[in-house]
């Protein structure tokens, strides 16, 4: 029987357990492969921010900051794998830090996003506040530090109430509080209202953006525009499938089956989003340059070019200077000679 109420499925109703879908033996191999996708390109993603673009930008600040709410996600993928395909085998410490774990990467991200936007919408919309830009970084500085802040501390309350539970003969990691309504709704504040706050800026933005003919403005706030997009599209129907899983009064089999296969799909989908970041980077021009220089090790190779043309220079100055010397030398001699 695969398990259709862990906390990577959370929402399903209690009856789900006598409903089971085969659809999580297909969920399992698909996050092992997100999991895959997502760590090579967030390295990826990495190391071209390190090696090419550095921190200096406030928005690169931002990228680095997603970056590594992708990898905190991506980390739990092949646990909730294991989960769809054997059930829960990790124990109740496991359960309730992978859940931890879920949720900052979740919360992380659209907190990130929505700072992102707002720092975005300041910048071209209301373009004279901040006007120093050293302000305006401690201002980013400060919402990533709040992001973390306000995202591990929401997810701590939904560790608490996870738990593994053994259900006839089988563990599952769920939710343990009866609250489960209370707890959707907690999710999708986080979700809703930073999608009304982007909406509302975007809008601004594009407003502005339209009026200047400044194609690389345009190209700046397209790119940002489509992770902000990626994410609401990957994240959407699945905060949808919460709220009519937790609303649903039918407990018929039928019904639960269908729910069952609806929410693995939106699952999918959602958890995909993990790799979306460092596709939609590459949408920057500069960005593929770095990447195919880093993937051709190009710095390095002009390291290696430039000590093998420190050594030659340093050969030449000295085969200069010994002979300099040697024709010093000659020139003294016959002095020597007379005297």
């Amino acid at each position: 029987m695969t398990n259709n109420f862990t906390m990577s499925d959370h929402g399903l109703s209690d009856a789900a357990y006598l409903c089971d879908t085969d659809f999580p033996t297909f969920t399992g191999p698909f996050f092992i492969l997100i999991f895959i996708i997502s760590v090579i390109g967030n390295s990826l993603l990495l190391c071209v921010l390190f090696i090419y673009e550095g921190l200096k930008s406030i928005t690169n600040i931002f990228i680095l900051n997603l970056v590594c709410s992708d990898l905190i996600f991506t980390i739990t993928l092949p646990f909730w794998a294991v989960d769809h395909l054997h059930h829960w085998v990790f124990g109740d410490l496991v359960c309730k830090f992978l859940t931890a774990a879920f949720f900052v990467g979740l919360y992380s991200s659209v907190i990130l996003l929505t700072a992102m936007t707002v720092d975005r919408f300041t910048l071209v919309v209301l373009h004279n506040w901040p006007s120093n830009q050293v302000i305006r970084k401690r201002c980013g500085v400060g919402a990533c530090i709040a992001a973390w802040v306000i995202s591990i501390s929401a997810s701590l309350g939904d560790a608490i109430k996870v738990k593994a539970v053994n259900w006839d003969n089988v563990t599952y990691c769920e939710n343990g509080s009866d609250d489960k309504l209370g707890h959707y709704l907690q999710v999708s504040l986080l979700f809703f209202l930073p999608f009304a706050i982007i909406i509302f800026c975007y809008s601004a933005i594009l407003m502005k953006v339209l009026q200047v003919l400044n194609r690389k403005k345009h190209r700046t706030v397209a790119v940002l525009l489509c992770i902000v997009a990626a994410f609401f599209i990957c994240w959407g129907p699945y905060h949808i499938m919460l709220l009519i899983n937790s609303l649903n009064t039918n407990k018929g089999c039928k019904v639960q089956k269908q729910l069952a296969v609806a929410y693995h799909i939106c699952e999918m989908l959602a958890y995909s989003h993990c790799c979306m970041n460092p596709l939609l980077c590459m949408l920057s021009q500069k960005m593929r340059k770095h990447l195919l220089n880093l993937l051709r090790c190009e710095k390095l190779c002009r390291k290696k070019r430039e000590r093998h043309t420190g050594q030659n220079t340093s050969v030449t100055h000295n085969v200069a200077f010994t002979t300099a010397s040697s024709a010093v030398q000659l020139e003294l001699h016959p002095l020597n000679i007379h005297s």
